[in-house]
């Protein structure tokens, strides 16, 4: 199946959506629950899988939606097509502060590697699946476990990512180690690993984890400053210092204060 040539605008600054322009039959796939807004003629239907050729028949499908289930996304995706004979527009948008990178996986060889909850949207045809670490350290210290998500084809594919976002192409043998969970996406050409930091003090108290990612090139890059899961763990601490009361700002007396509140 041959990509859909789809038109994009990015909107916003850290709280972006990605407007899509669709000629007549065209269609673009969206994760479940990414959808802004559709204009009038544009058709929706819920899907199993991605709706590729790699999908297609019952199997297809069903093995499709079985590699989305493992990576811990939603089984269904939402195919968005212009029903209509002149050009129509939906867009997508993120679901946590960050940004919205465009990739065109012909450029990347047809294959993008990123992190599990990074896909938003991409035009049909492209194959929404998985990859496995190779090696135990990534699986088990990465963050992200085993599995990858794997985008495959020679269409658009539009990820999100937190905070600032950083693109890098790595020279053969060119080295970058970086944060466990900040990156986002690289090309199937980059070796991945995880590296022990060295050094028990360093460890255990230098306050930024045990392990570090190794990133290896030949190959492209996208690193991002404000990974998902440490903007929830600040989240969930800042809420404790008031208490039992998660919503309100906490006194000077940090949790003893809630000792003195009437009922």
């Amino acid at each position: 199946m041959a990509m859909d040539v789809i038109d994009y605008q990015i909107f916003g600054d850290d709280m972006q959506f990605v407007e899509i322009e669709l000629d007549p039959n065209e269609a673009v796939v969206g994760e479940a629950g990414a959808m802004f807004y559709m204009e009038d003629e544009i058709q929706m239907e819920t899907i199993f899988g991605d709706g590729s050729a790699s999908q297609s028949g019952l199997l297809g499908k069903l093995m499709g939606a079985g590699k989305r289930l493992v990576t811990g996304e939603s089984v269904f995706t939402t195919v968005f097509m212009n029903g209509g004979h002149r050009k129509r527009k939906v867009a997508f948008g993120a679901a946590y502060p960050g940004k919205i990178i465009p990739v065109h996986l012909g450029d990347m060889g047809g294959t993008l590697l990123c992190q599990k909850d990074a896909f938003l949207c991409a035009a049909k045809g492209v194959s929404l699946g998985i990859a496995f670490q190779k090696k135990l350290g990534a699986g088990f210290f990465g963050g992200e476990g085993f599995i990858l998500q794997k985008l495959e084809g020679d269409g658009l594919a539009f990820i999100h990512a937190g905070g600032a976002i950083i693109e890098k192409t790595l020279e053969a043998g060119q080295t970058l180690r970086v944060d466990t969970g900040c990156v986002v996406a690289f090309s199937s050409s980059i070796d991945f690993d995880i590296q022990y930091v060295g050094g028990v003090k360093t460890a255990l108290f230098g306050g930024e984890g045990m392990f570090f990612t190794t990133l290896r090139g030949p190959g492209k890059i996208w690193l991002q400053s404000l990974p998902l899961a440490r903007l929830a763990n600040r989240i969930v601490g800042a809420s404790k210092v008031g208490g039992s009361h998660g919503g309100e700002q906490g006194s000077v007396l940090g949790g003893l204060g809630n000792l003195f509140e009437k009922d």
